[in-house]
């Protein structure tokens, strides 16, 4: 009876835990390219009253081993990093990844503290850094330009996965300096492959880069940082970074963005599950206090 209640006890434990997954990815049912999780139990060690055994030679059968269990506990709190639908949004600084693959994000200039992220609604800081909302700056591959600029009109002269990948932050500048000649910023594009390009007011063509994206062997072992970003693990494998439309990365889509992945339909019948096997677990611990208190009162 008293393993019955602690069973009860470890039930009542991890359905608490997965109701608050539950409601975490009902929360953010809304959240840009988030990714639901799922949780996943395992029966605990069985206490063994008798083992198993064979049959014996004068014609006895084999006897199964009598084992009672002692509860569930979680096995994996799993991220299911299935694609959600892309949104039409009309804005030149959303960007949604159609396929595998995460944007790099940096910390800092140096891109020495790399995050990933599939939430593209990116904005532009007033030295034309590629921003994410929190601040951390857009990396892709830079200018092969020996002469320092950020910017050149061919694009052979961008360094990528098929040559020597120098990784940058990006930054469209609204206003730069060809021939002692400031230039203001008309119009720019980012490409399926992730070619940034913008036109000036001389109506020249302008390349700042390309914008990078990195693959994981095991997407499920990156670690969630917030703020839609990740960190690679000792489990994630390292990153795989290269062009988009390359080695198995997806494609850019400009003016996009990727919604949540978040079934509603499915959350809500898991919370009416989840909630059940709380009650049920609860009905265990209250069955067997009623009986052990009519042990207790057996002698009066």
């Amino acid at each position: 009876m008293i393993r019955s209640m602690y069973s009860g006890v470890s039930g009542m434990k991890i359905n608490q835990t997965k109701m608050d997954v539950i409601a975490n990815n009902i929360s953010n049912v809304s959240t840009t390219a988030f990714k639901s999780s799922r949780v996943r139990f395992e029966d605990l060690f069985s206490y063994t009253m008798a083992g198993a055994q064979a049959p014996t030679d004068v014609g006895r059968g084999g006897i199964n081993p009598k084992q009672v269990g002692q509860g569930a506990n979680i096995s994996a709190v799993d991220t299911i990093f299935d694609e959600g639908s892309l949104q039409p949004t009309g804005r030149d600084l959303d960007f949604a990844i159609e396929g595998n693959g995460f944007f790099l994000v940096s910390e800092d200039a140096d891109c020495q503290i790399i995050r990933y992220t599939r939430d593209g609604a990116f904005y532009k800081d007033y030295d034309g850094n590629l921003v994410t909302a929190g601040g951390l700056r857009v990396v892709g591959f830079g200018v092969n330009s020996p002469t320092g600029e950020i910017y050149t009109t061919d694009m052979n002269e961008i360094n990528d996965a098929n040559g020597t990948p120098v990784l940058t932050t990006i930054r469209i500048p609204d206003v730069i300096d060809v021939g002692g000649v400031e230039l203001r910023l008309q119009s720019f594009t980012v490409d399926t492959l992730g070619l940034i390009s913008a036109v000036y007011d001389d109506g020249q063509i302008y390349y700042f880069g390309r914008v990078a994206l990195a693959n994981f062997a095991n997407p499920g072992g990156l670690s969630k940082l917030g703020n839609n970003t990740y960190a690679a693990t000792n489990n994630s494998g390292m990153p795989q970074i290269g062009n988009p439309g390359q080695a198995g990365l997806g494609i850019i889509r400009q003016s996009n963005l990727e919604m949540s992945n978040v079934d509603l339909a499915n959350e809500f019948t898991e919370m009416i599950i989840t909630s059940r096997a709380y009650q049920a677990n609860s009905r265990i611990i209250t069955t067997s206090d009623e009986m052990l208190h009519d042990l207790v009162n057996l002698k009066r």
